[in-house]
């Protein structure tokens, strides 16, 4: 029988596939049924920069009646029942995870600027936290801030974060950074000890007869594996970091092809939602199943058996295959 132990951030664990930061987690009974289902690890889902800047405002208020009001300043975030845990909370939680659960909890935080949030990172190594998950979405529209910056802040908001905690730090990355290489190797650096490939964007759409925006939340599907695999075999075959696939697994080939690509982990969001906890004891059987039939010993045998390490130019290589894909249309 083949062998799916690995270690994710030098965590050791029995399968690469995990759930990955969403309300999964939320639940106690939801997630010791994902436990009972093979999970080797759990993600929470991310506190936001918002929401704990909100609540550091907050603490605030009191000022108002001494001349100094912050009620313009907290207009601009999000009104608190738009979170599901407020930061106390959100500690707690964790800290009844790890009682109830004997696999490691991954904490998440969601920002992008350096500051004072990022104290929470060492309230959750304290809270039992067995690592963390820094989430960087950040949707830049102001003209007058260039990449570099954009980059900079990005940079120090995760060398603050791991200056902050013992505990290991990955980076959830989007896959609209102008040199990902570049990048990935400059949060190596700065401390990041793992990337999951990819966060998702949500668009709004807009509801014309109203003249709003409409906002709803789409679960990813297969196809969005592409742009992973596309990542996962160049990154790994040029960068040490450990790397996760993070969107569009459904099936077990999916986490197969993650680990060819080169993911030491493969997160599960969309499939668990949509079919409940016991999903991921089919996809660990399914990628077993699998290993055997093609007489693989384990998976770290797979891992980057498909990534571009035996090309010496990955770009010219890319871009003859999108030259053979155009080519391929004849109506």
């Amino acid at each position: 029988m083949s062998d799916l132990s690995t270690t994710w951030l030098g965590l050791p664990m029995k399968s690469p596939l995990l759930p990955g930061a969403s309300p999964l987690a939320d639940d106690l009974d939801t997630a010791r049924r994902l436990e009972d289902a093979g999970a080797p690890a759990i993600v929470m889902h991310s506190l936001f920069e918002e929401q704990i800047t909100r609540d550091q405002l907050a603490a605030l208020r009191h000022m108002d009646a001494h001349g100094q009001s912050f009620g313009e300043a907290l207009s601009f975030f999000p009104d608190s029942d738009v979170f599901a845990l407020g930061p106390e909370r959100y500690l707690e939680h964790l800290r009844r995870l790890r009682e109830a659960l004997s696999i490691p909890v991954i904490a998440s935080l969601n920002g992008v600027t350096p500051g004072g949030w990022t104290e929470y990172a060492s309230l959750m190594e304290q809270a039992g936290a067995a690592a963390l998950e820094l989430n960087l979405y950040f949707l830049p529209s102001d003209p007058a801030q260039d990449a570099t910056q954009i980059e900079s802040a990005a940079l120090e908001t995760v060398r603050a974060v791991c200056a902050r905690v013992s505990i290991p730090v990955a980076v959830k990355l989007s896959p609209f950074w102008s040199a990902l290489p570049n990048m990935a190797q400059r949060l190596e650096e700065a401390g990041a000890s793992g990337l999951v490939l990819f966060n998702r964007f949500y668009q709004p759409d807009y509801e014309m007869e109203e003249m709003e925006t409409a906002r709803s939340l789409r679960l990813s599907d297969r196809s969005e594996l592409l742009l992973r695999l596309h990542w996962l075999g160049i990154l790994s075959a040029r960068h040490e970091v450990p790397l996760a696939a993070s969107g569009g697994v459904h099936e077990p080939l999916d986490a197969v092809k993650a680990i060819a690509a080169g993911a030491r982990s493969v997160q599960v969001v969309s499939s668990l939602l949509r079919h409940g906890p016991q999903r991921l004891q089919e996809l660990h059987t399914g990628l077993r199943n699998w290993l055997d039939e093609h007489e693989y010993t384990g998976i770290d045998q797979l891992r980057g058996s498909m990534n571009l390490a035996r090309c010496p130019d990955p770009s010219s290589y890319e871009r003859g295959n999108y030259a053979r894909l155009l080519q391929s249309w004849h109506g």
